[in-house]
């Protein structure tokens, strides 16, 4: 099992933003996680998507899209595990 962190980023109050990662072997079943590492407490801070691309017959892109549901700034990881 792979895993790692492939973005951080901090997202603007109420904002979101959509990031892309490319070339990953289509063989492989990645799994997608985004993660506040800013603190706050009593409530969400984001909500997160991925869609994905059939970029090649070998390779794969994913869109990770992150909306900061908070009235400040938000700090997050985009990480990832490669499940075979």
């Amino acid at each position: 099992m792979r895993v790692g962190v492939q973005f951080s980023r901090s997202i603007p109050a109420g904002a979101s933003r959509r990031y892309f990662t490319h070339s990953w072997p289509e063989a492989w079943h990645v799994m997608w996680y985004v993660v506040p590492t800013s603190p706050q407490r009593g409530a969400p801070q984001i909500e997160w998507n991925v869609q994905v691309e059939r970029a090649s017959s070998t390779h794969f892109t994913y869109w990770i899209i992150v909306k900061n549901l908070t009235s400040d700034p938000v700090n997050i990881e985009g990480r990832y595990v490669v499940l075979n």
